[in-house]
């Protein structure tokens, strides 16, 4: 089929829902984290608290890739109806997580959360690929990117907005404070607006062959199989992919879980209060437990702003690779090599210079990472697969990013940083690390169609 180019603002609304999908990764990875430790979960608890995130994405999103392959509607097309369906579910979930009245209900929450939000992420980097000719796959993922970076950094610090505009961030033993629960419904907000918004100004391309289509639909119990197949086939590019994934997910999974109760120990000196450690029945003792609770989630506050930067770094990286992928071809493994070393070096000067005002550099460098994981290696996977199975093998490819946060969760981050100690904030450093290691696989890439597809247009 041949696709007909699309402006930067068809491209904008068909990518618009990620920004309510960003808002709920947002608020889920700056502030999951402090939900659990005001609800009384130890540091080296928090981790494997998180693994609903990775399991739900294993399971979630190859199915969900599958489903939209075989789905058609003349109204609503492929992809735009497992969008619907995951925002309702993401916003209710964002609504109700901050009101849990303990860890086990939140860690439920999650697991909703997060495969609420894998149901309408999945079928929007399929989009891209349905709708963009290759010469503009590039900067369709890089318009996500920027959306995406808007995304972060407003969500980021919704909590220190509505803090600052006089929500209370102190709140009683084992109660989350109001400004996290009035930031999580502005969230789910968000969420719905921006993908009703998407669903009702884009359209989609019917099934290319639409008798070969009904027969694929019709064909019964061959999801297992396929998958199988799938896999069994995977390109070499989408392999080598998949090791620059691993390390690049190890790492960005270790600053979800990891970064509050890092930062808020090793920068800002108010980590969480142990309430074994407070006599609550002494009234000194527990004004003493509320003074250092407010401490630590005025503190939180910080630490979710500070990684807004990161979204908002991510978008500049992206608004200039749109400017730039607009008009002229990029190397895509040279570029994403050196913005992941950058990101390494961010999370390095997080542990060897403990000063906040560094932070605002680390985080910067974290965003040209974090740009690049969300554009490069789906513009260079986008190339070397059939158009035909884009949905299921987005899927698939999502293995190569639950995988190594499985891995983290049941262990993987608390046996290395404790190698380096048992302070949290060498977390940081292997992330760091791991992202230095991300980098340099890109040496592994040598396929030319996915280092740079334009240039091949350019020479037909």
């Amino acid at each position: 089929m041949n696709k007909r180019k699309l402006s930067f603002w068809e491209i904008w609304n068909m990518s618009f829902g990620f920004l309510g999908i960003q808002f709920g990764f947002a608020l889920q990875g700056g502030f999951m984290s402090r939900i659990f430790q005001t609800l009384g979960a130890s540091k080296d608890d928090i981790p494997l608290m998180w693994i609903a995130a990775p399991l739900t994405g294993l399971l979630v999103q190859p199915i969900i890739g599958y489903l939209s392959d075989r789905t058609w509607s003349p109204k609503w097309g492929r992809r735009r109806p497992y969008f619907l369906i995951g925002a309702v579910l993401s916003s209710l979930a964002l609504f109700f997580v901050p009101h849990s009245p303990a860890l086990w209900v939140a860690g439920g929450f999650l697991w909703i959360l997060d495969a609420s939000i894998n149901v309408s992420m999945e079928p929007f980097r399929a989009l891209v690929a349905d709708k963009l000719p290759e010469s503009q796959r590039s900067y369709g993922f890089v318009v996500q990117t920027l959306i995406i970076g808007i995304g972060t950094w407003v969500a980021s610090n919704l909590p220190w907005l509505v803090s600052t505009l006089g929500v209370s961030d102190s709140a009683a033993q084992g109660v989350v404070p109001m400004s996290v629960k009035v930031a999580f419904a502005v969230g789910a907000f968000v969420f719905l607006v921006s993908i009703l918004y998407t669903v009702f100004t884009t359209s989609e391309y019917p099934p290319e062959d639409m008798e070969e289509f009904e027969r694929e639909k019709a064909k019964k119990n061959q999801f297992i199989p396929d998958i199988i197949n799938n896999i069994d086939s995977m390109p070499t590019t989408m392999k080598r992919l998949g090791v620059i994934q691993f390390f690049s997910w190890f790492a960005f999974f270790t600053m979800w879980s990891m970064a509050n109760p890092a930062l808020t120990e090793h920068v800002f000196d108010a980590p969480a209060p142990v309430k074994e450690s407070y006599n609550m029945d002494n009234p000194k003792e527990l004004e003493a437990y509320n003074v250092a609770n407010t401490a630590f989630q005025k503190a939180s506050n910080s630490v979710g702003s500070y990684m807004g930067v990161y979204g908002l770094s991510s978008m500049a990286f992206a608004l200039l690779l749109v400017l730039y992928t607009s008009k002229r071809r990029i190397n895509r493994k040279y570029v994403h090599m050196v913005s992941l070393i950058l990101g390494g070096v961010g999370f390095l000067i997080m542990k060897f210079i403990p000063s906040h005002e560094y932070l605002t550099i680390s985080f910067i460098l974290i965003g040209f990472a974090w740009g690049s994981i969300l554009s490069m290696p789906y513009a260079m996977l986008s190339s070397s697969v059939d158009p035909k199975k884009m949905g299921v093998i987005m899927g698939i490819f999502n293995m190569f990013i639950v995988i190594p946060q499985i891995i983290a969760a049941i262990g993987g981050i608390v046996f290395i940083s404790n190698l380096f100690g048992k302070e949290a904030i060498n977390a940081m450093l292997v992330a760091g690390i791991s992202l230095v290691l991300a980098g340099l696989s890109n040496f592994l890439i040598t396929n030319k169609k996915a280092i740079t597809y334009e240039i091949e247009i350019e020479n037909e």
